[in-house]
């Protein structure tokens, strides 16, 4: 949807927000790309004001990019939701069309796959999740097409272990599930996917085996992580959050402005800038 100048606005929604890389990453992207009318914000929105918000929206947004607590709560609110969003019932990016149908896709999922492929994992026959939350059904929708093989999910309560294994049964993946206080096991997987919040994972960090495989860890700040530290001392392969989060919004880019490929050297560059000011 064009406005009348011509200018086209996007930006990232959620609760809190003030700490969002996004907008360094999307204005990098239009810099690059010479799209010079085009703006890309950041908002402070919950669910509770989400549907108000979208629905005072005019014809100068081209979309959205959404994170917590919004990537469930705005699925009502569209009128197209695509496949693999639908999978693990979230939405990070919504595009307004043309012809003023709102859609709906996740590309935290193939922004994992790519950020794995980009270290050369395009494969792997088993893997562990540490975690259960959001990120970690996103995880598990990425290994439903990587992995050959199970996964261990390690959790801290029996309820997100039903969660997990539930989520395992819709994509098709076997999630074998086992108690926080094991995780050190999961350090022996070909492929770890660290999903927890800040310092949980600081206790492992000893744990860490002599030639360990490939740690990603979701997380961009703080960084790097103590286990991310620890692994990359041992020789193993790390990704990192930052990875995820520009692979992400490289996808998100390149369907907000139709423009393809959308510059990742560029918008990574920015993500980096922008966190050593911090």
């Amino acid at each position: 949807m064009t406005s009348t100048d011509g200018r086209q606005r996007a930006a990232v929604l959620g609760s809190p927000i003030a700490h969002s890389l996004s907008p360094a990453l999307h204005r990098a992207a239009y810099t690059e790309l010479g799209l010079d009318t085009w703006s890309y914000d950041r908002f402070d929105v919950g669910e509770a004001a989400l549907p108000g918000f979208v629905e005072g929206l005019d014809g100068s947004w081209a979309g959205l990019s959404l994170t917590m607590p919004l990537k469930r709560a705005i699925i009502p609110l569209l009128d197209e939701i695509s496949e693999t969003a639908a999978t693990v019932e979230a939405v990070n990016t919504v595009v307004f069309t043309e012809d003023g149908r709102c859609v709906g896709d996740n590309t935290d999922i193939p922004g994992m796959i790519a950020a794995l492929r980009e270290r050369g994992v395009e494969k792997t026959e088993s893997a562990a999740v540490l975690g259960a939350g959001a990120t970690a059904s996103s995880a598990l929708a990425a290994l439903s097409q990587i992995c050959t093989g199970p996964v261990t999910a390690y959790v801290r309560s029996r309820e997100r272990g039903v969660e997990m294994r539930g989520w395992g049964e819709r994509l098709g993946v076997e999630v074998h599930i086992a108690d926080w206080a094991e995780a050190e096991q999961a350090l022996h997987a070909p492929l770890i996917i660290a999903t927890t919040p800040a310092g949980a994972t600081d206790g492992l960090t000893v744990a860490v085996p002599e030639r360990p495989g490939t740690l990603f860890d979701v997380l961009y700040e703080p960084w790097p992580t103590g286990l991310a530290s620890a692994w990359t001392s041992r020789g193993g392969a790390v990704v990192g959050g930052l990875d995820l989060l520009v692979h992400q919004a490289v996808l998100q880019v390149e369907q907000m402005t139709g423009r393809s490929p959308a510059p990742l050297a560029a918008m990574r560059r920015a993500g980096e800038e922008a966190l050593a000011a911090r």
